[in-house]
């Protein structure tokens, strides 16, 4: 009994000391707690966490003994924005944690210690520190490791991705205190050499990644290496060859990489018979380097405990994949090459195979790769970029083990109901992306139960999830199917049940809605949703009032219906980003009172919104990164809260209706990179004085009623590479402290009361892609260096512009579009524009330009516009001038490019042509202006109002991609060419007020995209075209004016019937087929006796009426009278009149 007794009280004396200590580590100490208030100016999320507990073992970012409640973890990386200075850490701060054992401060941007405050200062409180990771900050030398030797606790020490260069010799001496240290990670710097780490003697893992060490790099390794079990030197800059007696004492290694970028190693022969522990081996080549690693890569069959073995970009033996298939205990392997194509051909090169990234597969090209289905113990097996036949999936089941299967842009086809995907019943993972694989997936797909990740994303599949096997994969927690054609339902029901679902992408397909249990709840706790595109999801999912894990969210393009879910941001803490983009929301736009303090992207453009933005809405969201919320119809004026977001990086507030001013403090956005407040209603100065966003690198404010003058704290902003402030009311000069952006690629400031000649400071911009300064008040000349400094486009149009055109513009070998228009530059065309190969649009109408069209134009092989017209040119249209589209242009540029790298840049430079600036141009009577993308499909040629003369060339006729064709107002002659009835895609055909002749050709009914047709004016003889097609209605008897012998309709002159016997009527000679020509010989005998009959009726009148006769003499004499005295008064000299008046002199 007594025994009993104190069993008892042992029992309640540990359950007081238990309760007692959970009591007492409820929360962390007050002193540790006190220290990390102290970070808050070092930490900005301090203050944040504190306002969510007082206790700080629960703030996200510490971690705490479950014991004794002391901190052993702070997890501060990235805790601070970007502001592209460096900063100095006072270590001190640290103190406090005597207990802490991982310390990472990552990503923060430190370049050094204060003084008296470094980690030698910190190394004597924390003497349990295990893990330090001090990676991507900016420790500019080596040093820092001498700063590091006292904290002997070390076991993984993180120095990647620094700026550290030079050797590390200078800390081999100190290194011995770092004895118990197993990982050290140094890639990513600049490092040149390991002259010795003796000290390092139990190093386990050494990271060399990414740095330009030599090939002696095996023997600074010293003695430490015999203990070394995963070496990594992947993209180093290794040179000359690896000695074999260095490789010796890597004996223990078991994992390694080896690489050769951009260089030429050599290594020798059985290297890899060295190392017959070795369990993992990354072999990496740079695919643009001569790496021959074939040698080395014949061992493999030798490294019998092989268990990883990854390979790129490198020429492999003929027998490869047989030797592969001898490493029986391979469970991970992985081989890939990207191709420009999309595919990676195999040529024989005798006994090679070399991958080559640049050729296209043969039809036979396949890889040889049936040695890997004798892997029966291989779990992993990844194969990129590799051009596979479909066979290969059809006998992939004999790998029964594999529990990873990665074959993205492999170009498998077809579909997978007759594959042997579905054996693979261990299946984990299965990534078979960016294929051409189509139809509905399987039934047989319910046999992978343990599938946890799924990616289909862009192929063709197709099928409605509803009623697919996906439902019965209750395991999987990833599912991407995004860029196919499946119908998905937007209350995702088919996967209610699977309770592991975090992430679901399911965008670019077709989502649709579907009939919701409102009583239903998944079972599924997403993380990550993305249903863009496209469909008609009306309103919100239901299901996702039960979401609570959601970190990203994307549900754009689905014309979703409702008001904000401003629910959805207060259910979700951890949400970090929100994309409903292009939807039918409306209302107004609220935020909850608890607001995602984490959250980094809000986008929700393209809206019906309404009201004002939020006052708050900088204290609730402070955390945001990117806030978009264009293409509203927001008004009221800019928050001055958003000054407290200090990590914005993207604004945009464009197309609402907002007004006022730009708040000051927006200034304090010091992070901010994009700031887009077009097409509002927002007035004032654009920038104050105090303005000082020097990260600053977009701005957009077109569109606005801006005034005053451009302010000079722009040339503060000295990464700005675009600016758009067109379409306000700016005045002054250009400033020429402009010169000051050496990054300035985009200058947009059309439509201002800007004055002033160009400044010469812009010569100095030789990265300018486009600049538009039209619809100004520009004046002066354009200065010499004018074509040393533009690239692409050059709009100057409606200025005050004068002299002549430079020919220094030639130089612009880049030049797209050049648009001088409505100035008053005089002289001649220079005939070397005709050099510019790259000019697609010339706009030289409005000046005083003089002299023929250069015959050097015929040059421009890409002209798809030019405007010459109200000018004063003469002579010829050159025959040989020709036009396209852009677009054709491009098409055939396109077909051109033999690599995929080659299209992507002619695409990218389109866009960079075509996006910007808009071009003037009178089209169907009326003046419209083109911008961005029309112009890609626009070709035409407008050289009316000139002084041209001769034929319009039948040469013209082959344009036959010309949408308009303005060449009235001028002297032409001959006749219209027949030819022009090719010009298929014509909207527009101006002749009017010309000489022109002969018959109208009936074959311009054929043009059946001809909107505005005009001939007016000229000597045209003949019926019009038929009154069919568009030629029945669109053209009046106004296109036909002024040619007196047109008739027929829609002319109210009828033309002479002809008579009832055709035969008797001459037939045309065949020197004048032309039957509408005038007989010039009865037209002057008619003429002179209409003329003889009038003289002779006006003589018999005045002989028959006295009364008549005398009025018409008296008549004649008063003019005679009135003359003379006219002539003696205002012409001749006065000495003259006086002779003439009898009093000669």
């Amino acid at each position: 009994m007594a025994t009993a007794g104190r069993e008892y009280l042992r029992v309640v004396y540990a359950l007081v000391l238990i309760l007692g200590l959970g009591g007492w580590c409820e929360g962390c100490w007050e002193k540790e707690k006190l220290g990390l208030l102290q970070l808050k100016p070092f930490v900005t999320d301090v203050e944040k966490e504190g306002k969510k507990s007082s206790d700080c073992c629960k703030w996200e970012m510490v971690e705490c003994d479950a014991t004794t409640g002391r901190v052993i973890g702070l997890s501060l990386e990235n805790s601070l924005g970007w502001t592209g200075d460096g900063r100095y850490l006072n270590a001190s701060l640290f103190t406090p944690f005597e207990e802490l054992k991982s310390l990472s401060l990552g990503g923060n941007q430190i370049i050094g210690c204060l003084h008296n405050e470094g980690f030698e200062k910190l190394a004597s409180k924390l003497k349990k520190l295990e893990i330090l990771d001090l990676s991507y900050n900016w420790f500019n030398d080596s040093s820092i490791l001498s700063c590091l030797v006292e904290f002997s606790s070390l076991k993984s020490l993180n120095l990647s991705y620094n700026e550290q260069n030079g050797s590390i010799s200078h800390a081999s001496t100190e290194m011995d205190n770092l004895i118990n240290l197993k990982e050290l990670d140094l890639r990513g710097n600049e490092i040149e050499g390991l002259d010795s780490l003796h000290g390092l003697i139990n190093l386990e893992v050494l990271g060399l990644t990414l740095n330009i060490l030599n090939s002696s790099l095996l023997s600074s390794l010293g003695p430490f290496s015999k203990g070394l079990k995963h070496l990594y030197i992947t993209d180093d800059q290794l040179k000359g060859s690896i000695d074999i007696k260095d490789a010796r004492s890597l004996n223990n290694v078991r994992g390694s990489g080896v690489i050769a970028a951009n260089n030429s190693v050599l290594l020798p022969q059985q290297s890899l018979s060295l190392l017959p522990s070795l369990k993992t081996l990354h072999f990496v080549s740079d695919y643009d380097s001569s790496f021959d690693a074939t040698v080395t890569i014949k061992e493999l069959r030798n490294l019998t405990n092989l268990e990883e073995l990854e390979v790129e970009y490198v020429i492999l033996p003929i027998n490869f994949f047989e030797d592969v298939g001898e490493l029986t205990s391979l469970r991970v392997f992985s081989l890939r090459c990207y191709g420009s194509d999309g595919s990676l051909p195999i040529q024989d090169v005798g006994e090679l195979i070399y991958l080559s990234p640049r050729c296209r597969p043969e039809s036979d090209g396949s890889l040889p790769i049936q040695g890997l289905l004798h892997l029966k113990n291989l779990e992993s097996l990844n194969i990129e970029e590799i051009s596979l036949q479909n066979s290969f999936l059809e006998k992939i089941g004999s790998l029964t083990s594999l529990k990873t299967l990665s074959l993205p842009r492999c170009g498998l086809n077809g579909t997978l109901s007759t594959q042997d995907i579905c054996q693979l019943t261990l299946l984990e993972i299965l990534d078979i992306k960016e294929n051409e694989l189509s139809g509905v997936l399987p039934d047989c797909f319910s046999n992978l139960t343990f599938l946890e990740s799924l990616t289909l994303s862009s192929n063709q599949f197709s099928g409605n999830l509803a009623a697919s096997p996906l439902q019965s994969l209750t395991s999987i927690q990833y599912i991407d199917l995004s860029n196919n054609q499946f119908q998905i339902p937007s209350s995702l029901k088919p996967f209610f049940n699977h309770s592991k679902l975090k992430y679901f992408y399911g965008g670019n397909n077709h989502i649709y809605t579907e009939t919701e249990l409102h009583s239903l709840a998944p079972r599924f706790q997403l993380n990550a949703i993305n249903l863009s595109c496209c469909g008609d999801a009306r309103p919100l999912p239901e299901f996702l009032f039960h979401q609570h894990e959601l970190q990203s969210v994307d549900l754009s393009h689905i014309n979703l219906t409702g008001e904000f879910p401003s629910w959805l941001l207060g259910n979700n803490t951890k949400l970090k980003r929100l994309f409903l983009v292009n939807n039918s929301l409306s209302g107004n736009f609220r935020l909850p009172f608890h607001s995602p303090m984490k959250l980094l992207e809000l986008d929700i453009s393209k809206n019906f919104f309404d009201g004002h933005i939020p006052v708050e809405i900088g204290v609730c969201l402070p955390g945001l990164m990117s806030l978009n919320i264009s293409k509203n119809s927001l008004n009221g004026s800019i928050p001055t809260s958003i000054g407290n977001m200090r990590l914005l990086q993207k604004l945009d507030l464009s197309d609402n209706r907002l007004s006022g001013v730009i708040p000051e403090n927006l200034a304090m956005c010091c992070s901010l990179k994009i700031l887009a407040l077009s097409n509002n209603r927002l007035q004032g100065q654009i920038f104050s004085a105090s303005f000082n966003l020097t990260n600053l690198k977009e701005l957009y404010l077109y569109g606005n009623n801006f005034i005053g003058s451009i302010p000079n704290s722009l040339s503060n902003c000295s990464f700005l590479s675009r600016i758009d402030i067109g379409y306000n009311h700016l005045s002054g000069r250009i400033p020429t402290s402009i010169a000051n952006l050496s990054q300035l690629e985009i200058f947009n400031m059309p439509n201002n009361h800007v004055e002033g000649p160009i400044p010469i400071e812009f010569c100095q911009h030789s990265k300018i892609g486009v600049l538009d300064l039209s619809m100004n008040k520009i004046s002066g000349t354009l200065a010499s260096c004018f074509g040393s400094i533009w690239n692409n486009n050059v709009h100057l149009f409606k200025n005050r512009l004068r002299g002549p055109i430079p020919k220094s513009i030639c130089e612009s070998s880049n030049l797209v579009t050049l648009d001088l228009g409505d100035n008053q530059f005089t002289g001649n065309i220079p005939n070397c524009i005709g050099n510019l190969s790259e000019l697609h649009f010339l706009v030289l109408k409005r000046n005083n330009l003089e002299g023929e069209i250069p015959n050097q134009f015929c040059q421009l092989d890409k002209l798809a516009l030019i405007d010459l017209s109200h000018n004063n040119l003469s002579g010829h249209i050159p025959n040989c001038l020709n036009v396209t589209t852009y677009e054709e242009i491009e098409i055939n540029i396109g077909a051109d490019c033999a690599t995929y790298y080659c299209r992507i840049r002619v695409l990218s430079l389109a866009f960079v042509k075509t996006d910007h600036g808009s071009i003037e141009l009178t089209t169907k009577n009326r003046s419209y202006s083109y911008k961005g993308r029309i112009l890609r499909y626009f070709s035409g040629i407008d050289l009316s109002s000139n002084k041209l003369t001769g034929k319009i060339p039948h040469e013209m006729g082959n344009f036959h991609t010309i949408v308009m064709l303005n060449i009235s107002h001028n002297s032409l002659t001959g006749s219209i060419p027949q030819s022009l009835s090719n010009l298929k895609n014509i909207e527009s055909l101006d002749l009017s007020y010309n000489n022109l002749s002969g018959r109208i050709p009936i074959q311009f009914v054929e043009l059946y995209s001809l909107a505005y047709f005009n001939v007016s004016y000229n000597n045209l003889s003949g019926s019009p075209p038929p009154r069919i097609a568009q030629f029945a209605t669109d053209f009046d008897e106004k296109s036909y004016w002024g040619n007196p012998l047109i008739c027929g309709e829609p002319l109210p002159k009828n033309c002479s019937p002809l008579p009832k016997n055709c035969s008797t009527l001459p037939k045309p000679s065949a020197e004048n087929k032309d039957v509408g020509s005038m007989d010039m010989e009865s037209f002057y005998v008619t003429f002179i006796v209409s003329y003889i009959m009038v003289l002779l009726s006006i003589a018999a009148i005045l002989y028959i009426n006295p009364h008549w006769r005398r009025a018409w003499f008296y008549l004649i004499e008063r003019g005679i009278d009135s003359c003379f005295y006219f002539v003696v008064d205002s012409i001749l000299p006065r000495q003259l009149r006086l002779c003439l008046c009898g009093d000669c002199i």
